[in-house]
């Protein structure tokens, strides 16, 4: 029957939607599950492979940058073999190398696994816009809504459970990174079994399209550096509370800052959930969050017990509401056709700020011996953020 087969082919038909979104939530969790993992533990790896302030930044910042140098490619590699197979390809690359960051106590394999594990979340960032395309066609906002959550989700499972559970239960930092490559299998193979085959994604016609950004178009640079701004006071703040908590004297709220920066993104989901669409082109949003990362990132370096828990927290809302506006951007103001080119080039640029931005920290913490100086970048990421916000009003939205 006509209606029938429109419904199955538009991803309307209840059981395989419900499909669908469960794979875009769980999926997003596996984007970030092995990488926040870190964080808890910065101080033992510290300690273990006797790491510099400088060398704890590169390991913070190799993730992002195989996300900023694996964007385009992984375009090109959903072109040739299907949003699918590029996903489980994702998932498998980052479950092994996750899992394997901890079997050999020496930094340069630490670095090389975290650059594998980097490269299968780098397959994942760019397929999940096309898999939400792709599986659930009709309702591309919620969907995208829906990934995202569990990208937050998997942001926060790892950061406060490592410590208190995780760890007790496994015995060491290593088997730890193994306990949460194991999630990233399972979903592997579920997206292998359960993934939806919409007939329209037909790999020949995706071939076909533009993959390589322009460029030279303005507005790439502007989300891009946008973007970056966000992934930078993310990473950064993720990278840095432990080791700084640690040199204060107050290594008991570390977990509850992680905590806190990560658990203060869900509120920030929820209320973007329901406002998002009166929010997209307004500037006022971003320079309020930018001005309250400023203020979040003084009372990380300057409160004490709860009140750095309360800055933590204020600067995972922030970051979260910028992230899930920035996110909606580029469909908004690319046309149809160039919205994966800008996409990839998007997030090519935005995580290069964030290799950037951590690295600077760890090296002006180095070169001062002052531990408050690796959150002074972070502070001025904010405060880019708030300068760039006006550009966007004058991007005129894109139709058809």
């Amino acid at each position: 029957m006509p209606g029938s087969s429109s419904s199955t082919a538009d991803g309307s038909a209840p059981a395989r939607l419900i499909t669908a979104l469960a794979l875009l939530w769980l999926a997003g969790n596996a984007l970030r599950l092995t990488i926040l993992a870190v964080p808890p533990v910065i101080p033992l790896i510290h300690d273990d492979l006797a790491l510099s302030a400088t060398q704890v930044g590169i390991l913070t910042g190799l993730p992002s940058m195989l996300l900023a140098i694996a964007a385009v490619p992984g375009s090109l590699l959903i072109a040739r073999f299907g949003v699918r197979a590029a996903l489980v390809a994702g998932l498998m690359i980052t479950a092994v190398g996750g899992a394997l960051r901890g079997t050999v106590a020496d930094v340069w394999w630490l670095y090389a696994m975290t650059v594998a594990m980097g490269a299968g979340v780098a397959i994942m960032q760019v397929t999940m816009p096309t898999a939400v395309r792709a599986w659930v066609p009709s309702r591309i906002g919620f969907a995208t809504a829906v990934y995202t959550n569990g990208l937050i989700v998997g942001e926060i499972l790892p950061v406060a459970l490592m410590l208190v559970v995780v760890l007790p239960l496994v015995g060491s930092w290593q088997m730890g990174f193994v306990f949460w490559s194991v999630p990233v299998a399972i979903i592997a193979v579920l997206v292998l079994i359960m993934a939806p085959r919409p007939a329209t994604f037909a790999g020949a016609a995706v071939v076909k399209r533009k993959w390589w950004p322009d460029w030279r178009n303005l507005l790439i640079w502007r989300l891009g550096i946008m973007l970056g701004t966000i992934n930078a006071i993310y990473f950064a703040t993720n990278a840095f509370i432990p080791d700084y908590l640690r040199s204060t004297g107050q290594d008991a709220w570390i977990s509850a800052a992680l905590s806190g920066l990560n658990i203060g993104q869900l509120p920030a989901s929820a209320l973007l959930l329901a406002v998002a669409g009166r929010l997209e082109r307004k500037i006022w949003p971003y320079v309020v969050c930018g001005v309250l990362c400023i203020g979040a990132t003084a009372g990380i370096v300057f409160g004490t017990g709860i009140w750095l828990v309360a800055a933590a927290t204020l600067q995972g809302f922030a970051a979260a509401a910028i992230l899930i506006l920035v996110l909606a951007l580029p469909p908004l103001l690319s046309p149809p056709d160039d919205v994966h080119r800008v996409t990839a080039a998007m997030f090519t640029i935005s995580y290069t700020c964030a290799v950037i931005v951590p690295v600077i920290s760890g090296a002006l913490w180095d070169l001062t011996h002052i531990a408050a100086m690796a959150f002074l970048p972070i502070a001025i990421c904010g405060m880019l953020l708030a300068l760039l916000a006006p550009a966007i009003s004058h991007i005129p939205r894109q139709h058809g």
